[in-house]
């Protein structure tokens, strides 16, 4: 029996290979090189660590009867696991994607209450579209 097969289908996730490894080169000094089984062990330390991570943040989210595992059960988590250290970068890439979701949303937003139809937009982008090739090929050309 595989290991698959005995122990499910989590086993089969991971992270993506290539951006481990873009991780890895950009933190690294350039004369030090990582091993492919280096990355890999990473990988799975990674994995490893986003299971307990959730693991935890689930069974805080259930104790307050809550559905959704939320920023703040993931905090309350690392916590609870003795990962207090990771609290001022988590803080702030958690305050970065507030920003950006509001920025977002603003955006959508506006696009909706345009007052105008799908086929209005639709019209206007290609009418912008064109000016701009046209604005491209005159300058081409001078």
């Amino acid at each position: 029996m595989s290991d698959t097969e005995r122990n499910g289908p989590e086993d089969e996730l991971s992270l993506p290979k290539a951006t481990v490894q873009k991780l890895i080169n950009e933190m690294m000094p350039d004369d030090i090189a990582c091993a492919k089984d280096t990355r890999d062990l990473l990988i799975e330390c990674c994995v490893e660590f986003i299971h307990l991570l959730a693991s935890e943040a689930n069974e805080i989210c259930e104790k307050e009867a809550k559905k959704t595992i939320a920023a703040e059960h993931v905090i309350a988590a690392l916590k609870a696991l003795g990962f207090e250290g990771y609290l001022p970068d988590v803080e702030v890439v958690l305050q970065d994607h507030k920003t950006q979701q509001k920025v977002k949303d603003r955006k959508s937003g506006r696009l909706e209450h345009s007052g105008r139809t799908q086929e209005e937009l639709l019209e206007e982008q290609t009418r912008l579209f064109a000016a701009a090739r046209e604005r491209h090929q005159s300058q081409q050309h001078s």
